[in-house]
């Protein structure tokens, strides 16, 4: 098994905070006033700020869902990607934020992009992290079932491998094989989901993969 990723997203520091101006300050505060003002003025909608977050990341990060409509009744690109390759879908999916990724899916972000370091996806992540809440709206959006990050693990091999065997992770190896995730892709190893719940003794896990039929 190769090294477990680090969630390496990036939020903005108190001190970037308080160097924001423009739209990237107004899309943190969720001061939809000033935001409608620089969307008339012309202003970059999306403008990057030293790390390569637009005012979208700044937004979601900051749970403000209200600006992140009005970015993206702007014209706010929903899938661009900051210095650590994560757009705004991936932000959420990861901070657990149920609402505001629901937000940005309904505007029409996708959950289908490769992305951060590890060549995930928004989905991968949440499974990572046991985020079942989350890994069901992204399946239900679309988001690629079975994609092979560079680690070589597919969410469902994640959820199990960087889950700790727990409710959570449960739930979203259900959620994922409910979903039709395949229960064959190994890891590089040639471990398939099954064999590496058996390894850890996550009891629950192995009920459910052989009852789908896993090997």
């Amino acid at each position: 098994m190769g090294p477990a990723p680090a969630v390496a997203q990036i939020a903005p520091s108190a001190a970037e905070v308080a160097r924001y101006r423009g739209l990237h300050a107004a899309a943190h505060s969720g001061d939809l006033v000033t935001i409608d003002k620089l969307v008339a003025q012309k202003a970059d909608v999306n403008a990057r700020d030293p790390y390569g977050r637009t005012p979208l990341h700044v937004a979601t990060y900051a749970g403000q869902r209200g600006a992140i409509r009005a970015l993206a009744k702007a014209g706010a690109n929903l899938e661009l990607l900051e210095k650590d390759r994560y757009d705004a879908v991936t932000i959420a999916a990861v901070a657990n934020d149920e609402n505001t990724l629901r937000t940005l899916l309904s505007l029409g972000a996708s959950a289908k992009l490769t992305t951060s370091r590890y060549d995930g996806t928004a989905l991968i992540a949440a499974a990572h992290l046991g985020h079942h809440g989350v890994v069901k709206q992204l399946i239900a959006g679309g988001a690629p079932l079975d994609h092979v990050n560079n680690l070589h693990w597919t969410a469902l091999i994640e959820s199990i491998v960087l889950g700790d065997g727990g409710p959570r992770h449960v739930a979203t190896l259900q959620a994922l094989v409910d979903a039709g995730a395949s229960l064959q892709l190994a890891d590089r190893n040639g471990n398939t989901p099954l064999r590496l719940a058996q390894a850890r003794n996550y009891r629950k896990m192995v009920e459910i993969l052989e009852k789908a039929g896993a090997k």
